[in-house]
């Protein structure tokens, strides 16, 4: 079983599973009922999405030069206990089914989820 990091939005890859949206916010203008059908997530899952701060700062300048900076308010973020519960628990899921894990932005390496990806790896979780 695997757990795959995917761009919200993006065409569902072949037995991707589940696919939970780890964003801070639903995507603007897509009812609740269309969100799964329009290949942005099936549970909304913001609990590993980096706080309203953190991505306002990130928003503010989203440059390379500010990326460390990101990546170190959203690690000390997801050291947190619920956080590292909730990592804990899909890493051990993925053991068993395959599932998703997902955020809008379109460069993978300047995003949350490629850290994301990082901490379930280190979790114990199966990547794909």
């Amino acid at each position: 079983m695997t757990v795959f990091i995917v761009k919200l939005g993006s065409p569902r890859l072949p037995g991707e599973g589940l696919r939970l949206g780890t964003v801070r916010r639903p995507p603007r203008g897509v009812p609740k009922s269309e969100l799964a059908a329009r290949d942005w997530y099936d549970l909304w899952f913001p609990n590993l999405a980096p706080s309203a701060d953190t991505l306002k700062q990130w928003k503010a300048d989203p440059s390379p030069a500010q990326w460390p900076a990101f990546s170190k308010r959203y690690l000390a973020e997801m050291a947190a206990p619920e956080a590292r519960h909730a990592i804990a628990l899909l890493a051990a899921l993925s053991h068993s089914t395959d599932f998703s894990v997902g955020c809008y932005c379109a460069d993978q390496a300047h995003c949350h989820r490629w850290l994301l990806r990082t901490l379930l790896a280190e979790a114990g979780a199966l990547m794909g």
